[in-house]
């Protein structure tokens, strides 16, 4: 089960309960003595003790050696596979380190021997490189990728009709992206799983912008692969990831198209046998600071605790979107009940990166999405590009304000100079 391990926190209280809390968090996070970070969902900032788990170990390679170095911290090295197990409620045997996101999701797609004819099941809300990708499987092995239509309601994926069409086309795969990077809409990824566990249906997620932001339990989503990066709301290194692999996966003998001597054993001179873990889907070399940076950041969020997390950071958010929807020339994009904290909008009289630019200037850290990211959602949108800001529980209500009367300035600017 889920740990918080800090036992300073009363039972039942967390960091985030008290002012008091949430300044000694932001005081444990260098970056916000110089910025209001409110691109999350592209980095988070990571926090001192990730900071000294990476440049500790540095320093130790550099002492000791690189091979030794990684055997002397073979516990902490351990702790990534435990503590992410933790954080998604699985075992860490299901758990794989990977490079990124988009590494792991790569990994797992070819773990499947698609067939011409086969079809891939996905929504019109999903990651850029996620549809990439299945353009060119469907380029190399004439795969089918068919997306299922929205609610009219604006909810999402439209589940019911999602679910027919997996009992009419029996895809070989369901893709479903949990939170887009484009905007702030929550699919509905555990009815979704409910479906494809009833029709046997192999059901990857990705878990990209809602790992670190919501609680994650692997077995109420349904899914049989997961992935997810570590540097956006679990506010750890850049260039990793990870990949859940369920037991019946494992069971099953998926195993990546290429295979190394860290994921399987080569018994005879013409036979190799995969691992038995998710380490099967993983590489023999490893960044070990990048990995021991991980662990750091993901016990921190279990220490901070998701459930409190997951109430502050989208509340945040809703903040913003209230004080944003009084702007005049300002469009809110975002779609869904109860949107994540990835705040989208569009400028009246500005251009992309101009905006972007004066709000850099003003101490305000943002992104910038456009209409290759999302060809599905921004055209039904009819926006060529939007900002992005995504807050997180280090972030303050004042911070909000401050953003939104940026925005704002600018907005007036924009709409004068016509």
């Amino acid at each position: 089960m889920r740990q918080q391990s800090n036992a300073s926190i009363p039972a039942g209280e967390s960091l985030l309960d008290t002012a008091s809390g949430i300044a000694a968090l932001r005081a444990d996070t260098p970056g916000c003595e110089s910025v209001v970070h409110f691109n999350n969902a592209g980095c988070g900032l990571v926090a001192r003790p990730v900071l000294a788990a990476m440049t500790d170990h540095l320093r130790l390679e550099a002492e000791i050696g690189g091979y030794e170095a990684s055997a002397v911290r073979e516990v902490q090295v351990r702790d990534f596979y435990a503590s992410i197990a933790d954080l998604l409620d699985t075992g860490p045997d299901n758990i794989a380190f990977a490079g990124s996101a988009t590494h792991a999701y790569t990994k797992a797609l070819s773990a499947i021997d698609f067939r011409a004819g086969d079809v891939i099941l996905t929504t019109r809300n999903d990651f850029i490189s996620n549809q990439i990708a299945f353009l060119a499987l469907r380029k190399r092995f004439g795969v089918e990728i068919v997306h299922a239509p929205d609610h009219p309601d604006g909810s999402g994926v439209d589940v019911d009709a999602m679910a027919a069409l997996m009992r009419s086309r029996r895809p070989r795969l369901v893709a479903v992206t949990h939170v887009p990077t484009n905007s702030g809409l929550v699919q509905p990824v555990g009815e979704i799983g409910r479906h494809c566990r009833e029709l046997g249906l192999l059901y990857l997620v990705d878990a990209c912008q809602s790992v670190g932001q919501y609680a994650i339990d692997v077995d109420e989503i349904g899914c049989d692969l997961l992935t997810a990066t570590c540097r956006k709301f679990l506010r750890g290194p850049r260039g990793s990831g990870f990949l859940y692999v369920s037991d019946r996966v494992l069971r099953e003998g998926y195993e990546p198209l290429f295979i190394d001597m860290y994921g399987a054993r080569w018994v005879e001179p013409d036979t190799y046998r995969p691992v038995d873990s998710a380490a099967r889907f993983e590489e023999w070399e490893f960044p070990y600071a990048t990995l021991l940076g991980c662990a750091t950041a993901v016990r921190h969020a279990l220490r901070v605790g998701l459930e409190p997390i997951s109430r502050r950071t989208p509340a945040l958010a809703a903040r913003l979107r209230d004080r944003l929807a009084d702007i005049p020339g300002i469009r809110l994009l975002d779609r869904g009940p109860a949107p994540a904290a990835l705040v989208t909008f569009e400028v009246e009289g500005w251009q992309p990166q101009p905006f972007k630019t004066a709000l850099d200037a003003r101490g305000v850290n943002s992104a910038l999405s456009f209409r290759e990211f999302a060809q599905y959602d921004f055209g039904d949108k009819d926006v060529d590009w939007c900002l992005r800001l995504s807050p997180h529980y280090y972030n303050t209500e004042d911070e909000v304000d401050t953003v939104a009367a940026a925005v704002a300035e600018l907005a007036e600017h924009g709409r004068r100079t016509r």
